[in-house]
């Protein structure tokens, strides 16, 4: 009897330690986020299941053309691609990025400028008529969805403060058929 008793205890023990730890890993390091919505299309697809890692952002900044998810209001998480680091000046121009002055190439968005008929992905746009600065503040990025023409992005809500990230996302790990990581 006493015997039973102790392996009832180990196998409680065994599962608060188990849930404990699970519970950190996701609070703390990695988290499964749902996208919702064609805002990232043809990057990302609504339903496509993820993996953001929190634990990147704790130990470095963000770098252009990462994909991050982040708090843009108390209940709603947003997933962009970082365009527009601390200090730099983001503008658009014949459906091309400027950086800096520099022209930047975006191989995720080709597949939907070729199927365009009818106007530029990208309605040209800089910094100053968004935000009323001409570069990135400090402490906030500068994000974009893929899918330009139907996302909510930082022309619309402005820049992210950087404490609102909360990790980078690349891993897709649902549906089956779609496993893959994202650039």
């Amino acid at each position: 009897m006493a015997k039973k008793k102790n392996e009832l205890l180990e196998w409680i023990k065994a599962l608060i330690i188990a849930v404990l730890l699970a519970a950190v890993i996701r609070y703390f390091f990695f988290a499964p986020i749902v996208v919702d919505g064609h805002s990232m299309m043809p990057t990302l697809h609504t339903q496509d299941r993820m993996i953001v890692n929190k634990f990147s952002y704790k130990i470095g900044e963000p770098k252009r053309f990462d994909i991050v998810v982040f708090h843009a209001t108390v209940d709603k998480d947003y997933i962009k691609r970082v365009i527009g680091l601390p200090g730099d000046r983001v503008e658009y121009k014949e459906d091309t990025l400027y950086i800096n002055g520099e022209a930047f190439e975006e191989p995720y968005l080709e597949e939907y400028k070729d199927q365009l008929i009818d106007g530029p992905l990208t309605e040209p746009f800089d910094l100053e008529s968004i935000i009323g600065q001409d570069t990135v503040p400090e402490g906030h990025i500068f994000v974009m969805g893929d899918n330009r023409r139907q996302s909510k992005d930082s022309r619309h809500i402005g820049t992210v403060p950087i404490e609102e990230v909360m990790g980078k996302t690349s891993f897709v790990y649902w549906p089956i058929s779609d496993i893959r990581f994202e650039k």
